[in-house]
């Protein structure tokens, strides 16, 4: 089993642009970002790379950056999130019974890890998986978390398309769920508005709830 690593330098690009972070912005966490939220998990949410002056800085996934503000927003209104806003590592915010990590755990340039970055963080995931019980919920956001989760569970990318809305079995009675990434430009362009947004979550919280 891999074990999460916050000095892991696996992924050349991604190292050299966190000590390129650390020296322009000493106070940012600037290393890879470990999963956020219970031990005892029913909805896993799995999105795509820390955010440069999001989780990058605070350590935290989806903490201090734009995408964060709809997803706690949604957790909090389904009872999985302590409170609505996130905004520091030690703000005494909890999740129960979620946890949130990304497909990669570094934060790439431009927000675009390459293929290659992907699978090299996928041994993190694929143990996170590994760990969860029968029935739990995996929710996706976004096309690149989904490939990254029937990667992590040993099935090709190909073995189920992506799309907003969508559910799938996979292994060990899990549950995949897929949704549009909760970014900004989504937001903004309402390829995923908030109403979308909530559905889908309340639809992976029915699910998780069902078990």
């Amino acid at each position: 089993m891999t074990e999460f690593d916050v000095t892991c330098t696996a992924c050349a690009r991604l190292a050299q642009f966190l000590a390129e972070g650390r020296a322009e912005h000493p106070g940012y966490h600037c290393a890879p970002v470990a999963p956020f939220g219970d031990r005892d998990v029913r909805l896993l949410i799995v999105g795509l790379a820390p955010g440069f002056h999001g989780a990058n800085a605070t350590g935290r996934p989806f903490t201090g950056d734009y995408a964060g503000v709809l997803l706690y927003e949604t957790l909090h209104a389904f009872g999985w999130s302590t409170a609505a806003q996130s905004v520091t590592r030690d703000d005494g915010l909890q999740l129960r019974g979620c946890r949130i990590t990304n497909a990669v755990k570094c934060v790439p340039p431009q927000n675009k890890p390459t293929p290659a970055e992907i699978r090299n963080c996928n041994a993190y995931l694929a143990a996170e998986i590994a760990g969860l019980r029968a029935g739990t919920v995996l929710l996706a956001l976004g096309s690149i978390a989904h490939s990254a989760i029937l990667r992590g569970c040993g099935l090709r990318p190909s073995a189920a398309r992506f799309a907003h809305g969508a559910e799938f079995d996979l292994p060990r009675r899990l549950r995949l769920v897929d949704s549009y990434h909760c970014s900004r430009y989504n937001t903004n362009t309402r390829r995923l508005t908030t109403e979308m947004f909530r559905a889908v979550v309340g639809r992976a919280t029915a699910l998780a709830q069902a078990v």
